[in-house]
C-alpha cells in the first residue's frame, strides 16, 4: 500500500485529511450488504473507489472483491487511508494518487467502480467516457450521496449553519455545490440524468433513510474536514468560534444530537 503518495499542488480538501478520517461518517450497513448480494460480490474482481477520501467505501467494501484500487488528488488523505486500512487489518488496497482527470487503462479493468459524495466535483461526462473503457461490460458505477450536515433540516443544523456564516466573509461562505461543477460553468442536469446519457445508462435508484447521532466534538471536526478551509479561515477566532457552537448546541439538543439522514444511491449498468 502507498504510505507516501507525491505531494499536490494544493487542492479542495489540503489539510483536512486528519480531520476526514475522524469526524466523516460511514455507510450504513445496509447499504454495503444490499451492494454485494446485487453486483454478487465474491471476492474476485477489483473495485475502484474514485475520490476515495480516507477510505470510507473503499475499506469496507475490500473484504468482497480481490483489489481496490483507492483513488484521490490529496496525497495526504491517501497517507490516512493506508493507516485506517493498516488499523482494520485490510491489505488488498492499493493507493492511488490522481483525479478524475487521470483515468487511463493503466489502471486495469474493474468490476464495480464506486464514488462517495464526490461526482459533484467531476466533469461527469468526462469521467464516464473514461470508465466506458475501464469497466467490465457487466460491471456497474455506484455513486453514494448523503445528506450533508450542514444541509440543515433540523434547529440544531441550521444554527450551525447560522455560525459558521457569521464568523466567514460574505463570499467565502459555504455553497451547494453544482452537480457537475468542473464540467460547465453552469450545469444543473442531476446524476441521474447524466448517468442516463451516458454508456451506462440503466440507472436505478435506492433510498436508505436512518438518524445519525452526532456528539459536538464530531459536528466541529466535520466542518473542519470539508472543501471550505474553514479551520485556516478562523485563525486565532477559532477557540470563540468552537466555543459558541458548542455552548448553543447544549442549549438547543442537551441530551443528543441526532441528524435525519437520506442516503441517495445511484447504480448504473449498461442495457
Amino acid at each position: 500500500m502507498a504510505d507516501s503518495p507525491r505531494r499536490s499542488n494544493g487542492g479542495l480538501f489540503e489539510g483536512t485529511a486528519w480531520h476526514y478520517a475522524r469526524y466523516r461518517p460511514d455507510y450504513p450497513q445496509s447499504f454495503f450488504a444490499d451492494l454485494v448480494e446485487r453486483f454478487h460480490l465474491d471476492s474476485t474482481g477489483r473495485l475502484l473507489d474514485l475520490g476515495c477520501g480516507t477510505g470510507q467505501l473503499a475499506i469496507p467494501l475490500a473484504a468482497h472483491v480481490a483489489e481496490v484500487v483507492g483513488m484521490d488528488p490529496e496525497p495526504e488523505m491517501l497517507v490516512a487511508a493506508a493507516r485506517c486500512a493498516r488499523a482494520a487489518e485490510v491489505t488488498n488496497v492499493v493507493w492511488e494518487q490522481g483525479g478524475s482527470t487521470d483515468l487511463s487503462g493503466a489502471l486495469g479493468q474493474f468490476r464495480m467502480v464506486t464514488m462517495g459524495r464526490s461526482f459533484h466535483w467531476m466533469d461527469r461526462e468526462q469521467v464516464l467516457d473514461a470508465l466506458d473503457a475501464m469497466v467490465e461490460q457487466n460491471g456497474a458505477i455506484v455513486l453514494a450521496n448523503d445528506s450533508c450536515l450542514v444541509r440543515p433540516t433540523t434547529a440544531w443544523q441550521q444554527s450551525v449553519e447560522d455560525i459558521q456564516r457569521r464568523y466567514l466573509p460574505r463570499e467565502l461562505a459555504p455553497a451547494d455545490p453544482l452537480p457537475g461543477r468542473l464540467n460547465r460553468a453552469v450545469d444543473h442536469h442531476t446524476h441521474e440524468q447524466v448517468l442516463a446519457r451516458s454508456p451506462f445508462s440503466q440507472v436505478d435508484r435506492s433510498l436508505y433513510e436512518f438518524d445519525r447521532p452526532w456528539t459536538t466534538e464530531q459536528v466541529i471536526g466535520y466542518l473542519y474536514s470539508t472543501s471550505l478551509p474553514l479551520r485556516r479561515l478562523l485563525g486565532d477566532r477559532r477557540p470563540e468560534f468552537e466555543h459558541e457552537i458548542t455552548e448553543t448546541l447544549q442549549a438547543i439538543e442537551p441530551d443528543a444530537l441526532i441528524e435525519p439522514v437520506k442516503l441517495e444511491v445511484l447504480t448504473a449498468t449498461r442495457q
